[in-house]
């Protein structure tokens, strides 16, 4: 970290001394290309709003990790997420209803257990305040090494199985036919975004997560021509709008995760009018 922080030294901004500012922008860095990679595999499969599910499931995952008293309840949190993931994917191949139906179901439940067990007793439900909005400031040199192995992982996984999990999500009855199992490709696409979600609900914010995984590859379909761009764009829109989501949030003093969701919903717009021009 110490030859990250002399990076910054020379540049002309009055938080080049404060470390906190320097470590969120790390932390940004990481986090931005993975909701650029994860966004275009939702938004091609229609999952859009099960980010937001999950984020809801990490939600009463953090409720209970604080109700057994456990010193860090995000790893409760993750544990739930992916039971959450796994069980969606069970039932949603079991059943015959519909992919929205289903996340609105699991989505509905989670929230309701998450505020009963938070309020179990009369117990306040201020505590959780900070995890429905998020600080990205108070990432720690750990967490940001966390979320690293986590990109890291993400890239290896998409570079493996990307075109699989892609033909599952258009077409699935092709990808059955050539052999491969889209249970199981599912299955490893809905537990990774659970545990990218649950990592990152406490730094964003529950209540804008899910537009951070939906925003960068819904405008990049704007303006993308064919599958390495619509990539590419996705995660240079996550990222450009992620970083200056926080210097301005740090400049007019407001949170950081909802400037960078208005800064992505403003890049939306714009590539929209864009792409009409073209047309």
């Amino acid at each position: 970290m110490s030859i990250w922080y002399a990076l910054f030294n020379w540049l002309p901004f009055d938080w080049v001394t404060l470390n906190f500012m320097k470590n969120a922008l790390l932390a940004v860095c990481v986090m931005a290309p993975l909701f650029g990679i994860l966004s275009t595999s939702i938004v091609t499969g229609r999952m859009s709003f099960f980010s937001d599910a999950l984020g809801h499931s990490a939600f009463t995952g953090i409720a209970i990790g604080v109700l057994c008293g456990l010193a860090a309840p995000i790893w409760a949190a993750v544990a739930l997420s992916i039971a959450f993931a796994v069980l969606f994917t069970w039932v949603r191949a079991k059943t015959q209803q519909a992919a929205d139906t289903v996340i609105g179901v699991f989505s509905s439940t989670a929230v309701a257990l998450g505020i009963f067990i938070a309020t179990l007793g009369g117990g306040s439900f201020t505590k959780f305040n900070s995890f429905l909005i998020g600080d990205i400031l108070s990432v720690t040199p750990a967490e940001i090494g966390l979320l690293a192995l986590v990109l890291a992982a993400v890239v290896v996984l998409w570079i493996l199985f990307s075109s699989r999990i892609l033909l599952t999500t258009i077409h699935p009855q092709l990808a059955s036919s050539r052999g491969i199992s889209i249970r199981r490709s599912e299955l490893l696409f809905t537990c990774v975004i659970a545990v990218v979600v649950t990592l990152a609900i406490s730094w964003v914010g529950l209540l804008v997560i899910n537009s951070l995984l939906v925003l960068p590859a819904a405008a990049a379909r704007n303006v993308a021509k064919n599958m390495r761009q619509y990539v590419l764009f996705s995660v240079l829109a996550a990222l450009v709008c992620s970083i200056a989501g926080l210097f301005v949030s740090y400049e007019i003093g407001c949170s950081t995760g909802a400037t960078i969701s208005l800064l992505l919903a403003i890049w939306f717009a714009l590539s929209s009018l864009l792409r009409s021009r073209v047309q």
